[in-house]
């Protein structure tokens, strides 16, 4: 009953943003939302390998889906966008993100809050439209 209840919320949220409740795009963003990192195209496609969507159909969706802001794109340095969900614990704004030097790969980090000297920064900075990623090597790398 909770998956139902789920995708009834899922199937709201698209259609008030103005988009077709479609089979495809409701399974991308359901699949968005249960993940806990970005997802680049590719994983999406491969996670939703299952179903008899292409690879085309499953893009369009995510940009879609990105347009209407029922999701962020980001390019973590790699020239590959990754998506995620922006309801839930992804906000719509931007927040950092962790990439492993080693593997390549993305998680999500906590919100963070940058000291900045007023004369100094540049107006990006101040109004908060930055993205901030920690590069390093991750657990499983390290």
């Amino acid at each position: 009953m909770a998956a139902r209840h789920n995708l009834d919320e899922i199937r709201a949220a698209v259609r008030a943003k103005g988009l077709r409740a479609t089979p495809s795009r409701l399974a991308v963003l359901e699949l968005l939302r249960a993940s806990d990192a970005p997802m680049s195209h590719g994983d999406v496609a491969d996670r939703l390998a299952n179903q008899a969507w292409d690879r085309a159909t499953i893009y369009r969706n995510l940009t879609d889906l990105a347009e209407v802001g029922l999701a962020r794109r980001t390019d973590v340095g790699d020239h590959v966008w990754r998506f995620e969900a922006t309801s839930g614990e992804h906000e719509a704004t931007a927040h950092p993100h962790f990439v492993c030097t080693e593997c390549g790969s993305v998680e999500c980090l906590p919100e963070i809050e940058l000291a900045v000297r007023r004369a100094k920064a540049p107006r990006s900075v101040k109004q908060r439209q930055v993205e901030v990623q920690v590069r390093g090597l991750c657990d499983a790398c390290n």
